[in-house]
């Protein structure tokens, strides 16, 4: 199945701006529309009332240098 990726923002910010933007994201979620913006793109979505959600924990080696990195990944997803 082909991927078109919509929109992507990734920055490095505190665990307090993590909190607000996830508290912030839960809100828009329970409303069912969501809101995605950066400094170049605007997108909203409908959520539907019952998608498929995922949470995932990872840890990364990587090859050459042997450093470990972690990825928490909280994923909504759903089909129309």
């Amino acid at each position: 199945m082909p991927e078109e990726q919509l929109f992507k923002t990734e920055e490095r910010v505190t665990r307090a701006e993590i909190t607000e933007a996830l508290r912030d994201a839960a809100d828009q979620i329970e409303s069912g529309s969501v809101r995605l913006a950066n400094d170049t793109e605007k997108r909203t979505v409908t959520v539907p009332e019952n998608p498929r959600f995922e949470v995932e924990l990872e840890r990364l080696t990587d090859s050459e240098t042997g450093e470990q990195r972690y990825e928490l990944e909280y994923e909504i997803r759903w089909t129309k």
